[in-house]
């Protein structure tokens, strides 16, 4: 687990600067500064928006190279050679880890927004689905599998294999069961 600690700033850091640090963590919404594992389809969402973000940064750049290239075919590497190096310069400058981490961090602070979407459609889908049956005379679906269905929409996104559990009434530290 060496390789997912997060590595240590150079010069040492003070302990003014580690306490700005702890203070901006809690003030994140991620769960952690090294969050779970995230499936391979939300690791692409991820990588998704931090090519976005790369190419918002250097959106001028890529338009440079983007006229530069239009209506030529063979020509393009000769032609357009100063306009490709800005573009693969800009891009490297800015597709830092650091940048990767904002991309993270953005789509973890996105989750709620996905969350309320994803049930939005669902919703939407479920009333679709029973207007079909009633306008064509079909039997109504099994209440059972209606009511999995939105259970299922109560669900919470998967991060890292586990869901987050809501905290059960009647636990706690006040009462015998905490540590002492």
């Amino acid at each position: 687990m060496a390789a997912q600690q997060p590595s240590i700033p150079s010069g040492g850091g003070s302990r003014s600067s580690r306490d700005d640090t702890e203070a901006k963590d809690e003030s994140l919404p991620m769960p952690s500064r090294n969050p779970l594992p995230l499936s391979a389809s939300q690791e692409a969402q991820v990588r998704e928006l931090f090519n976005q973000r790369v190419r918002n940064l250097c959106a001028d750049e890529i338009k440079a190279f983007a006229d530069c290239a239009r209506n030529r075919t063979i020509t393009i590497p000769f032609a357009c050679r100063e306009a490709a190096r800005g573009m693969n310069g800009c891009m490297q400058r800015h597709a830092t880890a650091a940048e990767h981490d904002g991309a993270r961090e953005q789509w973890f602070a996105q989750r709620q927004q996905r969350a309320r979407d994803r049930e939005m459609k669902e919703r939407r889908k479920l009333e679709q689905e029973a207007f079909h049956r009633e306008w064509w005379g079909l039997p109504q679906r099994d209440p059972d599998d209606v009511r999995r269905d939105l259970e299922k929409l109560k669900a919470a996104e998967r991060i890292g294999g586990l869901t987050r559990r809501p905290p059960v009434e009647g636990e706690g530290e006040g009462e015998g069961g905490g540590k002492r």
